[in-house]
């Protein structure tokens, strides 16, 4: 093999310490996380263990408070973490954004007495989320859901099923957003439900093309009940909180995009610089080369994207317009750049012997999952010339 294999990405941290997360992350991801990976997907097995030792490092609730367990990180190192892990395995930097994801509503809108009680166990005791807005025929209308949560003396029986929930059945605690009024987004409220809640059942995980190891199921509330000091703000406030936890999780999506995106590159450079044809490396190729320039510059670009956004974020800016457009290039340039790396090492980028192709297979969801990239640009237009007249 050739000793010119590329390098770990050159990070702009902000702290000491968080150069310090960057390089545990990375320890942990090149120990325990990428040596299985491939045997696991193949395999379909759900990494647990690898969920309770990221819990146990206090890396589940980088984004949140630290006096409820979080670590106090801003986005743009948590966001980094997120590609780290991603670029290991989809399955774990996809699920840390998604269990991130479950506990953005407690942690913005809930009360004290509420996040005192229940935020500790969900950012470091060890717990996983999901979160429950999709539903079998509300997907990009989010605001059309049918699954109901009514009034029964000092708590709520919620009906309904969910659709496409990651962790669907695996997770500890589902933050559920039900309607409590009438139609339309204002009649939307959001619930803290516990995962082994009475008349809470999950489906058979569906069968994906990717992300085999990460189960993707439709949830089942039959008369769930849950007291009312498990319903999250107020009541109808529901999809403005959803709609603030989506900003968030699509820059986690980007930030994974990033991370399987440059796996795929660093897969195919390596083997650019090692496979030899008519004498000469193939990456001496003139047409190689530049395909390997313009992934690498797909890569960084989507890279400034997201922590631009980021950096908005944490400086209590608005950053919805930015997280749409970072979600949109960075899932966009992930499919580019897996497809270019299944195309540089030819016939055995084909082949399971090589990560790329799987790799290319989970970039594709990306694209999908919290807004379509077809809502993404409708979002960002939006933004720039105002709600659609009809």
């Amino acid at each position: 093999m050739t000793d010119r294999a590329p390098q770990p990405v050159d990070r702009q941290l902000p702290t000491e310490e968080s150069r310090d997360l960057l390089a545990l992350v990375r320890e942990i991801a090149q120990r325990e996380i990428r040596p299985v990976a491939a045997d696991e997907e193949d395999a379909g097995k759900f990494p647990r263990a690898i969920f309770t030792l990221l819990s146990e490092a206090g890396l589940l609730g980088l984004p949140y408070a630290g006096e409820y367990g979080g670590g106090e990180q801003p986005y743009e190192v948590y966001l980094q973490v997120l590609e780290e892990l991603a670029a290991a395995r989809l399955t774990v930097g996809l699920g840390v954004s998604v269990h991130s994801l479950s506990c953005h509503g407690l942690a913005g809108y809930g009360t004290e007495e509420q996040q005192k009680a229940h935020l500790p166990a969900m950012l470091g005791g060890g717990l996983l989320g999901a979160y429950c807005l999709s539903e079998p025929a509300s997907g990009s209308d989010a605001a059309s859901l049918t699954t109901k949560a009514v009034r029964d003396g000092d708590g709520w029986v919620i009906t309904g099923t969910k659709a496409w929930i990651t962790h669907g059945g695996v997770a500890d605690f589902y933050t559920v957003l039900a309607r409590t009024g009438g139609e339309g987004p204002k009649g939307i409220t959001a619930f803290l439900v516990p995962g082994d809640a009475e008349g809470l059942t999950a489906a058979v995980p569906e069968k994906k093309m990717g992300m085999k190891g990460s189960p993707t199921a439709q949830l089942h509330f039959d008369g769930v009940r849950v007291p009312d000091t498990r319903r999250i703000g107020e009541e109808g406030q529901g999809f403005t909180i959803a709609l603030a936890a989506l900003d968030a999780g699509r820059l986690g999506i980007a930030a994974c995009a990033i991370g399987v995106a440059q796996a795929a590159l660093d897969e195919a450079l390596t083997y650019a610089l090692d496979r030899k044809q008519f004498g000469h490396p193939i990456a001496d190729f003139q047409g190689l080369r530049f395909m390997l320039a313009d992934m690498a510059t797909k890569i960084e670009a989507g890279r400034a994207l997201y922590l631009a956004a980021a950096r908005l974020r944490d400086a209590g800016k608005p950053f919805s317009r930015q997280a749409a457009m970072a979600k949109l290039f960075c899932t966009d340039a992930a499919m580019a750049v897996t497809t270019d790396a299944v195309q540089v090492l030819g016939g055995y980028g084909y082949t399971a012997d090589f990560p790329v192709e799987r790799l290319m297979r989970e970039a594709k969801v990306l694209q999908i999952v919290e807004g379509t990239n077809q809502i993404q640009r409708m979002v960002i237009a939006r933004h720039l010339a105002g709600p659609e007249s009809r």
